[in-house]
């Protein structure tokens, strides 16, 4: 049992002088303070919960966050815990307490610094993280990954060291995560939960650290001490799933997992303004299917696109078609109202379905669309130079210089797939044959350009990471309402070593409680070689952010032209 605290304990071989040196420190930097708080409240030989327990009663530590940090942990299976470093002892007894009581197989991978306190013992894996090539480490990272792989967890400190103030940052951060944290993951297999603590050591911790770098090893029991009667917060993301990571090196894994941890940063937050109190109306009766079907029956043969299988595809306007718009814009109520979109009337529908191309997929067996785009096109609708025909200007400024106004294009908006499409290849594959069969009709649109709508239900960091890692600014259009909500710093350096859309899908993942990726819609207009050109509030659509983008149809990929124009693809790109 041991009998004291003292920096002694994080000296293996202690040899006369170098003892008394250590007595000294004891007294200077508030270790012999921290002795006599210990052995006055009897925490000898204490078991490794209770000691924690304990010592943040007696500090009068209150944790904040730590319920939602133990929802977050899975209660078997390999797992990797990953957490910054802001105060160098107390956020490694905090986590050790909240994750031990869900996971009694936890294991600490930490610096020496924690063998000050010896009744903790049984939770770490001590290791030298200052430097990844010290041999000393072998035997410690081989057990970390041995207990992983058996099903255990790991709670791990990737930066090796507390955080300090970098001069190139001008900012207090960590420094870069050893690459363990990757390969950890990685040779078991583990899913990973990136955990953030809140908050920072004394001004004079920082200003010796930045004389001497180990002055910050000897002032963590002081440091430990003047964080009595405060509030610490600690905050997780969502469990990642070990396959989510597409990267190059352990290395690049490591400092992902990083920008994982200071994404879960509270200061890096918002929340959405609350919707207008608008009582959702009840939606409009559904469109007999005999009032559908005379009005197709009448539409002139060429406006039907194209027949696959028991589908149509067809291309029509409000004067010719008005009750199959009128359902149209039914379901576009329903399929939005599921994304926090809605209107909130009985039917989605405005002026522009007056002057808009309706492009819909009807399914002829069950007898009902399932989908559509409205389309705009600009060469009519801006025939006298009224930009105001457009309706994406109601949500940005356009220059006379963007594309909409040097060249015929198709502005595509207010799609939809009813629910039992929205998860299959087949309705959105319809949808583009028929835009596809449209442009092939009328080859004078070589450009297509719209929005894809972010809904509400995603978290706002998560857009602004979308938006950081997809737009390329132009001062050809800009946004009425911006989104205002730049992404955490570390995020933006992250991004100056890193291409941020390689790695979205994983960022995301942890943000995103339920596992949404960017829209599937986003996914498809890359494939197609979209370029986004902002992101704005659209003030007409329930203030959902859009992604403004612009595809240039003709130097789409071969393969997709070939699936989407079919057999008149080269004579379509030829003109």
């Amino acid at each position: 049992m041991s009998t004291s605290i003292s920096l002694a304990n994080l000296v293996e071989q202690k040899k006369g002088p170098l003892t008394l040196t250590l007595k000294m420190l004891d007294h200077i930097v508030g270790v012999k303070k921290m002795d006599a708080l210990y052995k006055r409240h009897q925490m000898q030989g204490l078991e490794k919960s209770e000691f924690a327990e304990k010592l943040l009663q007696i500090l009068n530590i209150e944790v904040l966050g730590g319920d939602s940090v133990q929802k977050n942990i899975p209660h078997s299976g390999p797992l990797v815990i990953a957490s910054n470093h802001p105060f160098g002892g107390i956020e490694g007894v905090i986590l050790c307490l909240l994750i031990g009581q869900i996971r009694p197989d936890l294991q600490v991978l930490a610096n020496q610094g924690l063998k000050l306190f010896p009744e903790l013992k049984d939770y770490f894996i001590f290791t030298n993280p200052l430097s990844e090539r010290d041999p000393r480490n072998g035997p410690s990272i081989r057990k970390s990954i041995k207990h992983v792989k058996q099903g255990g967890a790991v709670l791990i400190f990737p930066a090796g060291r507390v955080a300090y103030y970098q001069g190139d940052k001008k900012r207090i951060s960590e420094h870069s995560w050893n690459r363990i944290v990757g390969k950890l993951i990685d040779s078991s297999k583990a899913q990973f939960l990136p955990i953030f603590v809140s908050g920072q050591n004394s001004p004079l911790f920082y200003r010796l650290g930045r004389v001497y770098f180990r002055f910050r090893l000897f002032m963590l029991a002081r440091e430990l001490l003047n964080k009595n009667n405060t509030k610490i917060k600690v905050s997780c993301g969502s469990l990642v799933k070990p396959n989510t990571y597409k990267v190059a090196n352990s290395k690049q894994h490591a400092a992902l997992c990083r920008i994982q941890s200071y994404s879960q940063d509270p200061l890096w937050s918002m929340t959405w303004p609350e919707d207008q109190s608008v009582q959702l109306a009840p939606l409009a009766k559904q469109t007999p299917w005999q009032d559908i079907a005379q009005e197709l029956e009448v539409l002139p043969k060429e406006q039907c696109l194209l027949v696959h299988k028991e589908y149509s595809v067809y291309y029509g306007y409000q004067q010719q078609l008005p009750k199959t718009v009128f359902e149209i814009a039914r379901l576009r109520e329903l399929v939005f109202r599921q994304h926090n979109e809605g209107s909130g009337e009985p039917i989605d529908t405005d002026e522009f379905d007056a002057t808009y191309t309706q492009l819909f997929v009807i399914n002829n067996k069950s007898q009902k669309i399932i989908g559509a785009y409205r389309m705009g096109q600009t060469d009519k609708l801006l025939e006298h130079g009224d930009i105001s025909q457009l309706y994406l200007a109601r949500m940005f400024n356009f220059s006379s210089e963007f594309v909409n106004q040097q060249q015929p294009c198709l502005e595509l908006g207010r799609s939809f797939l009813i629910p039992e499409y929205q998860k299959s290849f087949q309705g959105l594959f319809l949808l583009w044959r028929g835009i596809g069969a449209f442009v092939c009709k009328f080859p004078h649109y070589r450009t297509l350009y719209g929005t894809v709508s972010l809904s509400k239900l995603y978290n706002p960091r998560s857009v602004a990471l979308i938006e950081e890692a997809l737009v390329t600014p132009t001062d050809k259009v800009t946004p009425h309402k911006k989104f205002d909500f730049a992404p955490h710093p570390e995020i933006l350096d992250f991004a100056k070593e890193h291409d941020l859309s390689t790695h979205l899908t994983t960022l995301l993942a942890a943000i995103e409680s339920d596992g949404k990726d960017i829209p599937i819609l986003a996914k498809h207009y890359l494939k197609l070689g979209a370029k986004f050109h902002c992101l704005g509030i659209d003030g007409n659509f329930n203030d959902t952010p859009g992604l403004l983008l612009s595809v240039e149809l003709p130097k789409a990929p071969e393969k997709l032209l070939k699936l989407y124009l079919g057999d008149n693809w080269k004579q379509y790109t030829a003109n």
